[in-house]
């Protein structure tokens, strides 16, 4: 992805893809309705693995993303340890904390506005707000977004949540499955070169790999170490390619 240093505040001629602010707000709306109406499956997958309907939407309103969620209540179901479940969530959570340092750069809201927006720095609004090429649109993209979202995956969660033991065994209409489908369908596209896929192929190695063997919850956690060991290897890889070319050269 290219690093954006500086961005134009408003739209200009110049400013390649520049967008309507009608534009950017359609594009926000698609994605928060979209991957919002997936909080049902949040709330009927939480209250099936034994969470009270307030602890349900407490996790929702307080820590709104996804993906530690559904890892969270599905590491519960499978009769994973608390505290593992949580720290699974928690790592898969951190990655949030490397987005806002971008996002901080491209919005640069008021000091006091930042905790607010700090709430909403998740991976669809990184997402939208990332793809606007002035200030201004990242600015509606990423608040649109946030909004939308926030709204309909508190809402439908609680539906979910309401209405899963009208629904019966949520394995059976295949609910479970909906949050990790969400995030793999954003995840894909963000996999452009050879160390992300890389990294990803070992994380999917590693968590399936593991799941026969280790308490649920603990697989996630290996899985993290996918990516300093890629990391390690290509540098190595780098630095042995750099002094096979000064040998070469001597």
């Amino acid at each position: 992805m290219t690093e954006q240093t500086a961005l134009p505040d408003a739209p200009e001629a110049g400013v390649a893809g520049a967008k309507p602010d009608t534009a950017v707000v359609g594009d926000a709306l698609g994605v928060g309705v979209a991957v919002g109406l997936s909080g049902f499956a949040f709330g009927v997958t939480s209250a099936g693995s034994g969470l009270t309907l307030a602890q349900t939407c407490a996790l929702s309103l307080l820590v709104f993303t996804g993906a530690s969620q559904f890892a969270l209540v599905g590491a519960l179901a499978a009769g994973g340890n608390p505290l593992t479940a949580a720290a699974g969530a928690f790592f898969l959570g951190v990655r949030n904390a490397f987005y806002g340092l971008r996002l901080s750069q491209l919005l640069a809201l008021p000091r006091a506005v930042r905790p607010f927006a700090a709430q909403w720095v998740i991976d669809e609004t990184t997402a939208v707000a990332l793809a606007q090429p002035t200030r201004r649109a990242v600015r509606i993209g990423f608040t649109v977004t946030g909004l939308t979202l926030y709204v309909l995956w508190n809402l439908t969660t609680l539906l979910g949540a309401l209405g899963a033991e009208a629904i019966g065994d949520t394995d059976a209409w295949g609910l479970d499955a909906a949050g990790p489908a969400v995030f793999l369908a954003l995840l894909a596209p963000m996999l452009r070169d050879t160390t992300e896929r890389t990294v990803a192929a070992l994380a999917v190695l590693l968590g399936l790999g593991l799941l026969p063997v280790l308490p649920a919850g603990v697989p996630v956690l290996v899985a993290a170490l996918a990516a300093p060991v890629v990391l390690w290897a290509r540098g190595r890889r780098t630095r042995g390619a750099g002094i096979g070319e000064e040998e070469g050269e001597r």
